[in-house]
This record gives C-alpha cells, sequence and structure tokens, in this order.
C-alpha cells in the first residue's frame, strides 16, 4: 500500500474513532452540520454531468493576473494527491488536524472541535493547489509591486475535498480574489464541498484577499481557512457569501509575531437558507492588531449565524482588539445569531465587542423615499451603502476596491437578496 492511500485510510479510521461533530457542540451549536455521511460522498463516483472543470484549471482551480501584474513572481503548482510524492508536497509543512478534546489550550480545543471537517477531508481530497508568491530569484530586495491575482474554484465532482495552499513570502504585497460562483457555471446538480485552505504570511508580507462564495441552493458547502502571520504581517480577508442548504465559513488567523495585524469582514447574505460565519483569532504576540466586522442579512425562514473569537494569550501586551457584528432581517421571520466573544489573559490590552441587531433604521428608510425611491430601491441602497462601507474599512484601500468594482459587486449581491419573492414584512 502507498503512503498516500495509508494517509487516507488513516483519516477515515480517525473519523470512525473520534466520531463527527456532536449536535451540541458549543462552536456549531446554533447550525450543527450534517453528519460525517455527507462529506464524505461515495469514493466510486464519478464526475458530475456538467461539472467537469475546463481542461486549463488544475484542480478545479483557474488562476490569472489581474490588469498587468507581474506574473514571474507567482510559482503555481497543481498537484494530485492521489500520488504520494505530491500528496506530501501538497501538505508539507502543515500540521495533522487535531482530535476533539485532546488539546492543551483554548485555542487548540477549538481546532479539535473543527477536526472531523479536516479528518473528511485529508480522507476524500484528490486534487489541490499550491502557490508561492514572490518567490523569484531576488524577490526578497527592495521594494516591488503588489502581485494581483484572481482565483476561481469550479467543482469537479459531486462531492469534492478541494485542497489550497499559499505562501506569501517576506516583504511581498499580494491581492487575491477568490472566487467560487455555481451561477455563473454549467454545473447544476447540488454539490458538497468541504475546502481546506493554508495560508502562510512572511515576515512584513501583505495579504488583501477577497473572497465570494455564492452556491447553489441545495448546496453543502464548508470552506475552512486557516491563516498564520510572521512579524509585522497585514492580512484583510473580506467575504461576501450567500447561504445554501448548508453553508459554513470559518476562519481561523493566527497572529504569530509582534505587530503582526488581521482584519476580517463579512456580508452575509441569507435568504431561505443556511449560513455560518465563524471567526477565530488568537493573539499570541506583543502589539498584534485584529477587528472582526460582520453584517448579516437574513429573510424569510433563514438561520444565519455569526460567531466571532478572540483570543489574547499571556504575554500579548498592547493587543487591540476590535468586534463589531451587526444583524438586520430584511423580511419573514429569520432566526439571526450574533455571538461576539473575547478570551483575555493579560492585562495591558485594549478590547472592544458590539453586536447590534435590528430592523433598518426607518428615519435612513422616509429620507431616502423622499428621493422618488420605492421601499425596496430604498434598502437596496441604504444596505448597500453599509456593505460598501464595511469592505473600506476592511482594506483601507480606495484604489483596491475601485480597480475590483466592489460597488458593482455589492449592488449585485444585494439587489439578489432582496429580490421580489424573497421579500416580506417584518416586525
Amino acid at each position: 500500500m502507498d503512503s498516500a492511500r495509508a494517509d487516507i485510510l488513516a483519516a477515515r479510521h480517525q473519523l470512525q474513532t473520534r466520531g463527527w461533530i456532536p449536535r451540541k457542540a458549543e462552536g456549531f451549536r446554533h447550525l450543527p452540520p450534517p453528519d460525517a455521511a455527507v462529506w464524505l460522498g461515495d469514493e466510486t463516483a464519478q464526475s458530475a454531468p456538467g461539472c467537469e472543470a475546463h481542461p486549463l484549471a488544475g484542480a478545479g482551480w483557474t488562476l490569472h493576473p489581474i490588469g498587468h501584474s507581474p506574473q514571474g513572481r507567482v510559482d503555481a503548482r497543481w498537484l494530485d494527491a492521489s500520488d504520494a510524492l505530491q500528496r506530501a508536497e501538497l501538505w508539507a509543512g502543515l500540521s495533522a488536524p487535531l482530535g476533539a478534546g485532546i488539546a492543551d489550550n483554548a485555542d487548540d480545543r477549538a481546532e479539535g472541535d473543527a477536526a472531523p471537517f479536516s479528518w473528511a477531508h485529508r480522507a476524500l481530497c484528490r486534487h489541490g493547489l499550491r502557490l508561492r508568491i514572490g518567490g523569484t530569484p531576488g524577490a526578497e530586495r527592495g521594494p516591488r509591486e503588489p502581485v494581483w491575482l484572481q482565483l476561481r474554484h469550479q467543482p469537479r465532482r459531486a462531492v469534492e475535498a478541494p485542497m489550497l495552499v499559499i505562501e506569501v513570502l517576506a516583504g511581498v504585497h499580494c491581492v487575491l480574489v477568490e472566487t467560487h460562483d455555481r451561477q455563473s457555471v454549467a454545473c447544476q446538480q447540488p454539490v458538497v464541498q468541504n475546502l481546506q485552505a493554508h495560508i502562510v504570511l512572511g515576515d512584513g508580507a501583505t495579504l488583501q484577499h477577497l473572497r465570494i462564495a455564492t452556491p447553489g441552493a441545495a448546496d453543502h458547502i464548508a470552506h475552512h481557512v486557516h491563516a498564520r502571520l510572521g512579524r509585522d504581517a497585514h492580512y484583510a480577508q473580506a467575504l461576501v457569501a450567500s447561504g445554501s442548504s448548508y453553508h459554513l465559513q470559518r476562519n481561523v488567523i493566527a497572529l504569530q509575531a509582534e505587530g503582526a495585524v488581521a482584519r476580517s469582514a463579512g456580508l452575509l447574505l441569507a435568504a431561505d437558507s443556511a449560513l455560518e460565519h465563524q471567526v477565530r483569532l488568537s493573539h499570541g504576540a506583543a502589539g498584534t492588531t485584529s477587528t472582526i466586522e460582520d453584517l448579516a442579512l437574513a429573510s424569510g425562514s433563514a438561520r444565519a449565524v455569526v460567531n466571532a473569537h478572540t483570543r489574547i494569550a499571556p504575554g500579548a501586551a498592547q493587543a487591540d482588539v476590535r468586534q463589531r457584528l451587526t444583524g438586520i432581517p430584511t423580511g419573514g421571520q429569520p432566526k439571526l445569531v450574533l455571538r461576539p466573544h473575547l478570551e483575555i489573559h493579560h492585562d495591558q490590552v485594549q478590547a472592544i465587542h458590539s453586536a447590534t441587531w435590528g430592523a433598518l433604521s426607518e428615519e435612513a428608510l422616509f429620507y431616502a423615499r423622499q428621493r422618488g425611491l420605492d421601499e425596496r430601491t430604498a434598502r437596496g441602497l441604504i444596505v448597500q451603502g453599509m456593505a460598501s462601507a464595511l469592505l473600506q474599512r476592511c482594506f483601507a484601500d480606495d484604489t483596491l476596491l475601485d480597480t475590483l468594482d466592489i460597488d458593482a459587486l455589492l449592488r449585485a449581491a444585494v439587489a439578489r437578496h432582496l429580490a421580489p419573492g424573497q421579500e416580506a414584512e417584518h416586525g
């Protein structure tokens, strides 16, 4: 038996012995994930009709430059996880998932609670992509232009476990647009997708990361992003996501060295669907800064959950932490849960969190209607303005927002959410 097959069998054994995520698990109790069998699928299943990726899309991923970004500094490797050597390369430098309940600290215990997703991924993963940004000779010297990239994933199978590893070398600035859009691809049948992404930022590296996830209504989606930041590294992630039958977006960000900065923003749009955004931030060094800011819109019978947790470890002096969660019911009787949480183990820090739930301001709607707008259009403009401000605070870069035409993206996303048939009167 080759090592790849042995690793797959070992992952399945972990699932069998440790079990799936309990329905009452604290981190998942508001939106329990479907059972393990859903994520494992059938090993013998063929590619779903209409779901085959474009021939140029290695491992389901297509990679393109944005504008005239220099591509010589991008090393991309599409890897076959069924091949022993390529599988080892794909997972090189990444730690194995922990087992639930066996860790020594709170961060590791939280990771252990989600470990069944990681074991299911290792059992099913067949393809992956590793990106190394800034890897040309002499790239570490002197100022450089940012690297602008667009990365798109298209489903290849009805049940799949894509893999993505991104390494941004020291001092490199990268802008990445990552898209998971089912509306523009041929694949129409429901998809089950358990994605694991690992991001490593070297000292002084910067990654501005826009993630767009618009699954089909019947899809089961679980995306896990793990990020490790070096000294003075900056990571800004903005997520625009819509709901589905089950949709989990989970970010685990570790600020491991002094001066690291992380900003997480989420625009969540759930209409008669399920959507959860989990963000876990860990401050492990002095002088680190983080913000978590989410805007969740829910309508109909939607279930939307924002679960934010920031931990300040002992010794993380002068850490600066902000959490701001906002939930807005836009129609019907949705279930909308906001859970800010701070875990502080050091005295010399600044930490603020807040959660606001409620309908749009009637005063703002009144003044918008005075411009001759109908109510739905007025609501859309107000929400779009809130979403635009959210992303501006995350990226703190108007040039980036203009280049990526963020306003058009937000306008379309909000319009879909407030479309006729998704809107009803609410109290």
